[in-house]
């Protein structure tokens, strides 16, 4: 159980077409200190799934509500990730991919299960 509240939020970016290799590739190598960054800004975790017909890129966040993640567009490394990924997706004129906040319309939370011999 985690010692700090949590919330999970989605939003939508727009990959452009004949991109999801370079994509992909680009965050297999993602780098470490970007990664620090991210979880140090209050990410529990991030998962990024895309429909490759229409090539929308789907987020969703897990973070700490207490989280810093508004701080982060203010330094070094999340300018030059985003000054990498500018040629492969839909960006502002800063570099800051385009997002659409997602509305959540559905949650199911499984029971907790008891380990093995509880009855």
């Amino acid at each position: 159980m985690s010692a700090h509240a949590e919330e999970t939020v989605a939003f939508r970016m727009t990959l452009d077409p004949g991109q999801a290799e370079a994509y992909r590739r680009r965050h297999d190598d993602i780098w470490p200190e970007l990664t620090e960054a991210l979880i140090t800004a209050g990410v529990i975790d991030y998962r990024i799934w895309l429909d490759p017909q229409s090539h929308h890129l789907f987020a969703v966040l897990r973070r700490r509500v207490d989280h810093t993640l508004d701080r982060l567009p203010d330094t070094g490394v999340m300018q030059r990730w985003w000054a990498m990924m500018a040629d492969i997706m839909q960006i502002h004129p800063d570099n800051v991919p385009v997002q659409v906040d997602l509305v959540p319309m559905f949650h199911l939370d499984a029971p907790v299960q008891g380990g093995p011999g509880d009855a």
